[in-house]
């Protein structure tokens, strides 16, 4: 089993500053990713939200852990079910000119997740890969 960091990049022909609003705005974030109640670019946050297949959902926990703003966002993704398992999402932005941002998304621990069918690590892998496309087409096209 590997312990090696899942990480997705992508180009998005967008400032930084355009990409950073579309992953701290909870209403931004519903049209290509996560359905947030509430949430605030802020270190100690937390934040849940419903997420799964099919007729299982799971309780998802973050909370915050560095905000450098315009450039990255990291937050522990944990699930109410399995207590004392923490991971670690970040997104950091690397402007490549005026008008295009390289998305770096980095999660790491998801091995230690039971990989069973609902927490595989080729789930994170297919679901963070589908993700990134929704986030550069959001972008692309609002």
């Amino acid at each position: 089993m590997s312990n090696t960091a899942i990480v997705k990049e992508i180009s998005i022909n967008a400032p930084a500053a355009r990409v950073w609003e579309a992953i701290t705005s909870k209403e931004e974030m519903s049209k290509w990713g996560f359905d947030i109640k509430e949430f605030e670019p802020v270190v100690g946050y937390e934040f849940t939200f419903l997420g799964g297949k099919d007729d299982e959902l799971f309780l998802h926990i973050c909370v915050v852990k560095e905000v450098i703003e315009n450039k990255k966002l990291a937050y522990t993704w944990s699930y109410e079910k399995m207590p004392g398992i923490e991971t670690l999402v970040t997104f950091e932005l690397i402007e490549e000119g005026l008008n295009k941002t390289k998305v770096r998304l980095t999660h790491e621990g998801v091995d230690e997740f039971p990989q069973d069918q609902n927490f595989a690590r080729g789930n994170f892998e297919m679901g963070w890969t589908e993700i990134c496309k929704l986030l550069k087409q959001h972008v692309e096209e609002a």
